[in-house]
């Protein structure tokens, strides 16, 4: 999600020159003779296994080998993740059970090891369930979940193997560890402690039941969701589709068809959604579609998600106060950034205000035109209006320069300025894909011709797929044991034009699908040791991403890409003036919209008592925030995905803001050296923000690249809102 669909994410500079091809420049990297020395002592440790299920076979093929989607189906993966989990227990059982004294090489290297063929399942399972997500996968997912969480806690829970993990981590100075390797152990006893393995037994029991309980929730909840979003509104008459765009009403009317229905259909996700909202000239229809869309999982049925949540949020406040924490954002918040709910509320508060007050100004030029009061499905619609008027322009103007496939061509030319990256499309068939949809590109450092790997991108919604667009790695860059290429993948949800068309999309479509490339270049860059160092915090994750939306309208890729679908002409100044000028139009609603979002949050997750009833305590919480009565969450919480698929964004929806300060500052880097490709600048960004994953403390990093903190008076500067 990018930065504006959150709503819609001096002195000298300290240097650090850019890292090799395999990470070993890397500051406080291991040398590559300890490297194959570490690799075998913990070869001899783990058991030597030969997987039976077909799906945990090594890949084979092209690019190092690539994932067999060809092969894949539900009962087959089934197959594998059970079998996976049996093999994976009895490597960690070896590591755990070694007699030798621990050390980083019997303990953590052989823990990189281990594992491996469920590794593999594991990206398959994801896709399957997240991209197709036909009722055969969904059953396989439900029946593994509580299985997989079960699986995972006994690691965790396993004394003897925590004991060693201790051992290596305490000991990592006078082991004589580089500064790579003491950040791997440390994080690793500490991702121990802060999971349970501390406890004692009949508390372990206790979380474990917990965990299981969260993941049959987990699973719950986004199949509803998505049900919810197998639905669409069916309009029979054109005045119901008056004001569309050619492009849009092309879509909708396709849309239909697959449904075998007459006239239009506007499908209930906001790919299809928020253009209608957009330029439909219907109110009341607009009304039924806005609806529709905001009550996903709250409808009283047999999808509705309200009493999901409450039991995710009763779990994860019982599972935080198990393990010593006074609620679930203080646990979740220990490896972010912000590391506190307080910070991330002073940065939310900060923001909020303005942006409130920028909404009343928005509401009181769109009365003026509409004459009327303004109700949440009015917005986007009177808010164009007002942007014709102000700034002579509109949605219609812009499509046309932005056709799918030029904006993903402006995206790799984005990667090969900047990083030095080519991006060629494999002929179909050259590698297996999960649907004839996907199209593959190979990936190669253009200097050197060094094959850096491949990258899958899966554009368009089907009845399944989860809603939205996301980045996903399906194999990350190592050298622990080899060098390993990087198997990337971007997701959309764009809704296929008719045979023949082009398929034109909006700003801030675009903007989407470069953030969503943003953390596809963030994995392509990878140039550390051991994929567990691979992840970031939550809240600078999106900091790559949301920092590559900016280029989208930057003169080189608008001459060569961003060109008229008819007449074949780049966009022509006079317009991105136009949009410049606008740049900071509708920030009222577009952060309210987010941030509203993000303060429910963490509002809900510092609670002394978990809420029991959902809707009552999102009204009551808007309500404290003074929620303008114009607009709705972008996320409203029973539709939710970021808090209730996983815990990975709970308490942690501010983080987009909280990248998004590092992100302007950023943006401001590269246009106050008079170039936005600036190369020196972006070497550096490569090397010290992309390259190193996790390897050294993100805001020191971002001190190395800036030569100082983040100035968050470029957030609001970027937002439009008073800098003081």
């Amino acid at each position: 999600m990018h930065r504006r669909q959150f709503f819609a994410a001096g002195g000298s500079l300290m240097v650090l020159s850019a890292c090799s091809a395999t990470g070993m420049d890397m500051m406080g990297a291991t040398p590559a003779s300890t490297l194959a020395a570490d690799a075998a002592v913990a070869r001899a440790v783990l058991p030597v296994q030969s997987p039976q299920a077909e799906l945990l076979q090594v890949w084979t093929g092209p690019y190092e080998g690539v994932p067999p989607w060809d092969r894949v189906t539900a009962e087959k993966l089934k197959a594998a993740m059970l079998e996976g989990i049996e093999l994976r227990r009895a490597e960690y059982a070896a590591i755990a059970d070694n007699p030798e004294p621990a050390t980083f090489a019997n303990t953590l290297v052989a823990m990189q090891m281990a594992g491996e063929p469920i590794g593999r399942a594991f990206a398959l399972f994801g896709v399957m369930t997240g991209n197709i997500g036909t009722p055969e996968y969904q059953a396989v997912a439900r029946e593994l979940s509580p299985i997989l969480s079960a699986a995972g806690d006994e690691i965790t829970f396993n004394e003897k193997l925590f004991a060693r993990v201790k051992a290596v981590a305490d000991g990592a100075e006078a082991a004589g560890l580089t500064a790579e390797q003491v950040r791997l152990a440390e994080r690793s006893r500490d991702g121990f402690v802060r999971s349970g393995a501390a406890l004692n037994p009949t508390q372990k029991a206790e979380l474990g039941r917990i965990n299981t309980a969260l993941a049959n929730a987990f699973t719950a909840f986004g199949q509803k969701v998505v049900a919810d979003e197998n639905a669409w509104t069916h309009i029979t008459d054109e005045a119901g589709v008056a004001g569309l765009s050619t492009s849009d009403k092309a879509a909708a009317a396709a849309a239909a068809r697959s449904r075998n229905l007459q006239g239009w259909a506007i499908v209930n996700t906001r790919s299809s959604v928020d253009p209608f909202l957009t330029l439909g000239s219907d109110r009341a229809q607009r009304e039924i579609v806005w609806k529709k869309f905001v009550n996903r999982g709250d409808n009283g049925d047999a999808n509705d998600t309200n009493a999901t949540i409450a039991e995710i949020v009763k779990l994860r406040d019982q599972r935080a106060k198990l393990l010593g924490y006074a609620n679930h954002a203080e646990l979740r918040m220990q490896d972010t950034m912000a590391k506190t709910p307080d910070a991330a509320r002073e940065l939310m508060n900060r923001v909020w205000a303005p942006a409130k007050a920028r909404v009343a100004e928005e509401v009181a030029d769109m009365r003026a035109i509409a004459g009327h009061d303004i109700e949440p499905w009015d917005y986007l619609f009177y808010a164009e209006k007002v942007k014709k008027q102000k700034y002579d322009l509109d949605q219609n103007e812009l499509k046309p320069y932005f056709e799918l496939g030029n904006v993903k061509r402006g995206a790799f030319y984005m990667a090969e300025r900047l990083y030095g990256f080519s991006f060629t499309p494999l002929a179909a068939g050259t590698v297996p894909v999960f649907h004839p949809d996907v199209e593959v590109f190979e990936v190669k450092d253009k200097a050197t011709g060094r094959h850096v790997g491949l990258f899958y991108s899966d554009d368009f919604s089907r009845t399944g797929k989860r809603s939205g667009a996301w980045a996903t790695t399906y194999r990350s860059y190592s050298t622990y044991d080899g060098v390993r290429n990087v198997l990337s993948s971007n997701n959309n949800n764009f809704t296929k034009a008719e045979a023949g068309q082009p398929l034109l999309i909006s700003l801030d479509d675009a903007e989407t699908l470069f953030h969503e490339f943003g953390h596809a270049l963030h994995s392509l860059s990878a140039a550390y040791t051991y994929p567990a160092l691979g992840g970031t915090p939550r809240d600078y994750v999106e900091y790559p991403s949301q920092v590559h939306e900016h280029w989208v309208l930057s003169r080189p890729i608008l001459d060569g890409f961003m060109k008229h679908v008819e007449t074949g002409q780049p966009m022509p100044q006079s317009l991105v003036d136009k949009i410049e000028a606008a740049a900071t139009f509708n920030q009222g609603y577009a952060t309210v919209s987010y941030l509203s979002s993000a303060l429910v949050d963490m509002d809900l997750h510092t609670q002394a008592t978990p809420p029991t009833d959902i809707d009552a305590f999102e009204r009551e919480s808007l309500a404290r925030y003074g929620m303008p009565k114009e607009i709705v969450m972008r996320h409203r919480l029973p539709q939710f995905n970021h808090l209730f698929t996983s815990d990975a964004y709970s308490a942690g929806y501010y983080s987009y803001l909280w990248s998004e300060v590092m992100d302007a500052d950023t943006w401001a880097y590269f246009e106050e050296s008079g170039d936005v490709f600036n190369p020196d600048i972006a070497a550096r960004y490569k090397a010290i923000i992309l390259a190193e994953g996790n390897t050294t403390d993100r805001a020191e990093a971002y001190r190395r690249f800036r030569g100082r903190n983040p100035d968050v008076a470029a957030l609001l500067r970027v937002r439009g809102f008073p800098v003081s």
